[in-house]
């Protein structure tokens, strides 16, 4: 148990049986009053965000979430395989639970699996992975006034806007949180 003065970024909460992550914080002392604490929430299964206030100092059940530092290993068509890195034990992941990540997954790729009670909660990969791409048309530069893109096949199958400059095997840099190209990767 913590108090809502103890809130920090990144805290998970189990609040009415629901794990809940902190996304953001305030305390906040109104002229009238007693001091509150407003906060940001996101589910950490469905991912939903909803904005708490809590009276200051009440007491909140903080979640026991481990996160592991994992290797992903292989797709075995019904499940994500990932590897502990110190005790090498491997576990299956849904890939509901994967969710997004999966488009920017290659083999022997490290990530971050949050575990609670020994059930996965989610993947958190690096902000950013580079990547190849793996079929892209060639750019036909025309009359625009500002810079065009189009589509990109990267080499996990996911599919990005890049500019037209790029060509078929070239490495680039995606974020993960959004699939936004952030730029190409010189060799």
């Amino acid at each position: 148990m913590a108090t809502t003065n103890d809130l920090k970024n990144g805290m998970v909460l189990n609040l009415d049986g629901q794990l809940w992550s902190v996304v953001w914080f305030q305390h906040h002392k109104p002229g009238k009053g007693g001091a509150v604490v407003r906060t940001k929430l996101k589910n950490v299964l469905s991912g939903k965000v909803v904005d708490k206030t809590f009276n200051a100092d009440v007491k909140v059940e903080v979640a026991n979430v481990d996160k592991r530092d994992m290797t992903y290993l292989y797709n075995d068509g019904t499940a994500y395989v990932f590897m502990d890195k110190s005790t090498y034990d491997q576990l299956q992941i849904e890939p509901d639970t994967v969710g997004d990540a999966s488009h920017f997954l290659l083999e022997n790729q490290d990530a971050i699996v949050a575990v609670h009670n020994d059930i996965p909660l989610y993947v958190e990969l690096p902000a950013s992975v580079e990547l190849v791409v793996e079929y892209t048309e060639p750019g036909l530069q025309g009359d625009r006034s500002s810079a065009g893109t189009k589509p990109a096949k990267l080499e996990t199958g996911y599919t990005i806007q890049v500019p037209l400059f790029l060509t078929t095997g070239e490495k680039v840099k995606v974020d993960t949180r959004s699939g936004d190209y952030l730029g190409r990767v010189s060799s």
